[in-house]
């Protein structure tokens, strides 16, 4: 018999009315303390050179900037550009940290699990400290966290999805997409979701609709500016440096204009590197690096072509940093933690684009210190890394055995899970923080998937106790 997709079982109505969020509640307070003693222990944003200065700047003048970042996330600071407070920014976002995991328990909750369950899924996203600083910092990395389990949300929330659910779903993906374009290819998987679970054409094509439509509309007004129909102008360049880490032109034999972009010699820890080092091969051309993005694209194709396996090594080897029990620093200049920093930090204030962001988005911008007593206090709380590396791993293991069984449950948040997790290191390089918006929803798919395991028992069980009688 062929295998069909299931939506999990959804509670019954006097289950659903039954008490039993006491301990949530109090796991939801106590991450909230934490946060106000985030925002107490540090006296400003933490602002990074240069992405959160290129966010801000395309936040005052709204075009989209013409490298790395599409305008998804400048469009939220843009909306709280009338306090001109970067400490604002960040306490929405504080908020916005407890608003995903209430959205885990919510819908865990919806789909059966019992609370201790459904809490215990939504702790990581609550008190890992990795969460809690990019909470902290002008940064578009929690902004597709909440957007990708909104979307997973409201289609997992009915045993059949709507249209209006649909075009929801569409819709957040899609923004998601333009605040991180890795998050594109959801809307993808989100209509094979559907379509596994036989949902009427009309509502997939209303997802990949609504989701379609933003992205081509944005794409439209990135050409008005920058003259090509796309997201972004980055995508060739990172491409190219992902391949740096093992491209052999003797094997590849470029034609003589892709041939510039060869390795040269140069080395570097990390593929993310080669985009910055002088060195490279990209930076010696004539003019800024991403006026080569169409040629390193297609070098960067060239070179995947003739060399599948070891592009596919490199994937398997950086990825596998994300399951470490010691945190790994990569690139080794980056210092990695599951604690608080406490210290001070300044700003680079040689570039006049923070002088710039400064006078038009928030005079009080500034490098960030810790706060005393409450930063020595913050810098005490310790969060083991095998919670945030290793677990990570088993929990992804677990999701995936919850999406081969007989009902699936696990599989649309365990497929998500993994896209995000792999995308960014097939497209560039591995970056601890871009692991953390895979996190909640592999944390989804390991509590349905558990849910999904005792299900399948109960009804084996039941299956026997029929034929024995």
């Amino acid at each position: 018999m062929a295998a069909t997709l299931t939506h999990p079982r959804l509670r019954d109505p006097a289950a659903q009315t039954r008490p039993g969020h006491g301990l949530f509640a109090c796991v939801l307070a106590w991450a909230a303390a934490l946060r106000v003693l985030v925002m107490l222990a540090y006296d400003t944003a933490q602002v990074y050179w240069y992405d959160s200065f290129t966010y801000l700047d395309t936040a005052v003048h709204l075009r989209p900037q013409g490298a790395f970042h599409p305008a998804g996330y400048s469009w939220f600071l843009w909306a709280l550009r009338p306090f001109h407070s970067v400490e604002l920014v960040v306490g929405v976002q504080h908020a916005m940290g407890l608003g995903v995991g209430v959205m885990i328990y919510v819908l865990l909750r919806r789909l059966s699990l019992p609370g201790w369950g459904a809490a215990l899924a939504a702790v990581p996203v609550l008190f890992d400290p990795a969460f809690l600083r990019l909470e902290h910092a002008v940064l578009s990395d929690l902004q597709v966290i909440v957007l990708v389990v909104a979307a997973l949300l409201v289609l997992m929330w009915r045993a059949e999805i709507t249209t209006r659910a649909a075009a929801s779903a569409g819709l957040l993906l899609a923004l998601a997409g333009l605040t991180r374009t890795a998050a594109v290819p959801l809307i993808v998987l989100a209509a094979l979701y559907l379509l596994l679970r036989r949902a009427p054409w009309r509502r997939v094509l209303t997802l990949a609709l609504a989701g379609a439509l933003p992205l081509l509309a944005y794409a439209g007004w990135y050409a008005q500016h920058h003259g090509r129909f796309a997201l972004s102008g980055s995508d060739g360049v990172a491409l190219w440096a992902r391949t740096m880490t093992f491209a052999d032109c003797s094997i590849i034999q470029p034609p003589p204009q892709e041939a510039a972009l060869c390795p040269n010699g140069t080395v570097a820890d990390a593929a993310s590197e080669y985009v910055w080092a002088a060195g490279a091969a990209i930076n010696r051309l004539p003019g800024d690096r991403f006026t080569h993005n169409d040629l390193a694209r297609s070098f960067a194709l060239r070179v995947i072509a003739a060399q599948p396996l070891d592009y596919l090594r490199e994937i398997v080897r950086d990825t596998s940093l994300a399951f470490t029990w010691e945190p790994v620093a990569h690139p080794k200049r980056m210092s990695v933690s599951a604690s608080f920093p406490h210290g001070s930090w300044r700003l680079p204030e040689e570039h006049a684009l923070i002088g710039r962001v400064r006078r038009e988005y928030d005079p009080a911008i500034r490098g960030m210190s810790s706060v005393e007593p409450f930063g020595t206090v913050l810098a005490a709380y310790r969060y083991p890394w095998f919670l945030h590396g290793t677990l990570f791993g088993v929990l992804l293991v677990a999701g995936g055995l919850g999406s081969i069984g007989r009902r699936r449950p696990a599989l649309l948040p365990w497929s998500f899970a993994m896209f995000l997790l792999v995308a960014p290191v097939a497209a560039l390089d591995f970056d601890h923080r871009y692991v953390l918006p895979a996190i909640p929803v592999t944390c989804v798919a390991a509590a349905l998937a558990v849910r999904g395991i005792k299900g399948e028992r109960s009804l084996v069980s039941g299956e026997v106790a029929e034929a024995g009688g």
